[in-house]
């Protein structure tokens, strides 16, 4: 089949872009063979690269698919004249004027290449023994030629991935590890400006959450750092300061006895240590009213995943979500009284789905504790559940109640 160079058909005028693409297909390929499946596949891991889209590369699949190889080679026909028609059929009956865009972007990307027929019409003209001499349609060939650096650009992009997963993870852990001993420094009373740290690791949430660079998530990570050595600092220094007390005897003793005046003390799941929970105390009683909430545990970490590395382990169970919601209250400014009146009014578990769809809008919430005392007095009016929110977040339409 004879491969014809021509100039666009119509209303397209040729571009610097455009011949460029043409000398380059021309070029001699690193390989003089590649499966052509395994190029889109390289493509669509690097798509960002080569400025395409994911419509792109499913015109870009049916195309292929006309190839009737499975590999693209070297002085082999490659070029396909699919009819718009059966280009419809084979991207699920994507409309014409749409195949005309992603096609255009395709060929702006050279990634395939046009060669227009007379009338603009694509076919194959064959010879007496029934081979095809010449083709018009979209030539493959550029894939064939660009397929080492697509190849690359893939490799590239996904070590890119995996950089970005690592800081964000490290991120994670450190975020986790400051915001628990900063907790456990307020918590015992100890000196410290733990309030400040705990602000911090707020703004450090919120930047965290956005769509950022391998560089900025470096320096967010410096930042995490940062904290976090200030924070173990103060324990450190805390635990200097018990030491000398121990060694020239002094004894402290707490001179307020009137116990009725003190936050109950809480464990890791939001109880006192009598097992009970806050709201139990207040109320006088161990019995709990309040039902579970009526949506499946696993839809709520499916919409609020910010929550989950909070959790000591996997969330199986509402125990858990309780627990990781109980260590990551005090970053969100939410203080113990506003958790045990929304314990109190919603239940424990309609409490930390709650506060885990909240720290999921965490960077569009001014007060994320006042919100949750906003919320816990509709609930005590029967007027709140925390199902819409959570189904808003899952489409995406936010998560206001």
């Amino acid at each position: 089949m004879n491969r014809l160079t021509t100039t666009p058909f119509g209303q397209r005028a040729m571009t610097p872009a455009l011949i460029a693409s043409m000398d380059a297909a021309n070029d001699r390929p690193a390989l003089p063979h590649i499966d052509k499946w395994e190029v889109l596949r390289n493509l669509t891991t690097a798509r960002l690269a080569f400025g395409v889209t994911d419509r792109d590369l499913a015109v870009l699949s049916a195309l292929i698919s006309f190839h009737p190889d499975k590999v693209l080679g070297d002085n082999a026909p490659l070029i396909v004249f699919p009819s718009n028609a059966s280009l419809s059929d084979r991207t699920h009956g994507m409309a014409e004027s749409t195949l005309r865009r992603h096609l255009a972007a395709l060929v702006a990307a050279g990634l395939i290449l046009r060669h227009d027929s007379p009338n603009g019409k694509r076919y194959a003209a064959k010879g007496p023994d029934g081979a095809i001499q010449r083709a018009f349609g979209f030539d493959l060939r550029p894939l064939l030629v660009r397929g080492a650096e697509i190849a690359q650009a893939a490799r590239a992009t996904e070590e890119a991935q995996e950089r970005t997963k690592a800081l964000r993870e490290a991120i994670t852990l450190k975020k986790r590890d400051a915001l628990k001993l900063a907790a456990y420094g307020a918590s015992e009373g100890l000196p410290g400006d733990w309030d400040a740290h705990l602000a911090a690791l707020m703004g450090i949430h919120r930047v965290s959450r956005r769509k950022l660079s391998a560089d900025a998530l470096e320096t967010v990570l410096a930042d995490v750092e940062k904290i976090l050595d200030t924070v173990v600092q103060s324990l450190n220094k805390t635990k200097k300061m018990d030491a000398n007390d121990i060694h020239s005897g002094r004894h402290h003793q707490n001179s307020n006895t009137n116990l009725s005046d003190l936050e109950p003390c809480l464990d890791s799941n939001g109880c006192a240590v009598d097992g009970t929970h806050p709201e139990d105390q207040a109320d006088g009683l161990t019995d709990r009213s309040q039902d579970l909430p009526n949506i499946p545990l696993g839809l709520v970490t499916k919409a609020c995943p910010d929550i989950v590395p909070y959790a000591d382990s996997d969330i199986t169970g509402w125990h858990h979500l309780v627990a990781a919601c109980h260590v990551v209250r005090p970053m969100m400014g939410i203080s113990p009284s506003a958790w045990a009146d929304a314990c109190r009014a919603m239940g424990p578990e309609t409490a930390a789905v709650t506060v885990a769809a909240i720290l999921q809008r965490f960077d569009q919430i001014n007060s994320p504790g006042g919100y949750l005392r906003a919320l816990t007095r509709k609930a005590a009016d029967g007027r709140f559940s925390p199902g819409p929110m959570v189904m808003a977040l899952l489409t995406g339409d936010g998560g206001k109640s």
